[in-house]
């Protein structure tokens, strides 16, 4: 997991560990337990619920998975506010590609559904594939500028500045800047209800 600030990275880290610590032991797991139901490895949940290291989106990805709940859900605050105002510069950014793209999670909420609203930066010639989600989760994607290619179950969708496009992200999808200008993307994703994953996590994106 990446971010600008070394004290906004330490809140962050600080604040996965305490709630998939809290997570967990709400819910009677074990150690064992969690790293079977989500594919993260005992070692690497230890070192999370110690805050001893900044878990990558995929991991991210995967322990929300295997509760239930939303990236959102485990990256907020410990206090919860009624009404909460925030700047761009506030959000943590999640991912950050190799040429210089950037997934920043602006806001999220986790009652009844999961909601996620994110933006994308993607640099000409940046991907960012994103494995299946949780079953019945949908993503809608609105293009600010530039242009992206989005695949979802091997067929391509060219989006440009404007337009919007809306799929079942319960399966493989990928986003690709094949432009010459860079893209910048306002993201939703929204999961059903649903309860903690019984079994190995199948490994969601974003994630997105």
């Amino acid at each position: 997991m990446t971010d600008t600030g070394s004290g906004r990275v330490g809140e962050v880290t600080a604040a996965v560990a305490a709630h998939v610590r809290a997570l967990r032991t709400t819910r009677g797991w074990s150690l064992d337990e969690l790293a079977a139901r989500s594919g993260v490895s005992k070692g690497m949940v230890v070192q999370i619920e110690a805050a001893r290291t900044n878990p990558s989106i995929g991991t991210l990805c995967r322990l929300a998975d295997a509760f239930g709940v939303t990236i959102g859900r485990l990256v907020e605050p410990a206090s919860e506010r009624v009404v909460q105002v925030s700047a761009a510069e506030q959000a943590p950014v999640l991912w950050r590609g190799d040429l210089g793209g950037i997934g920043r999670l602006l806001a999220s909420a986790n009652d009844p559904s999961g909601v996620e609203l994110w933006e994308w930066r993607l640099v000409p010639g940046e991907n960012h594939p994103s494995a299946d989600h949780a079953p019945g989760t949908r993503e809608l994607l609105h293009v600010l500028a530039g242009q992206v290619t989005v695949t979802v179950d091997g067929a391509d969708y060219e989006v440009t500045s404007g337009q919007t496009i809306a799929f079942q992200a319960d399966r493989w999808h990928a986003y690709r800047n094949a432009g010459a200008e860079p893209a910048r993307l306002l993201m939703v994703v929204v999961m059903p209800p649903g309860e903690p994953n019984p079994g190995p996590a199948r490994g969601r994106r974003h994630h997105p």
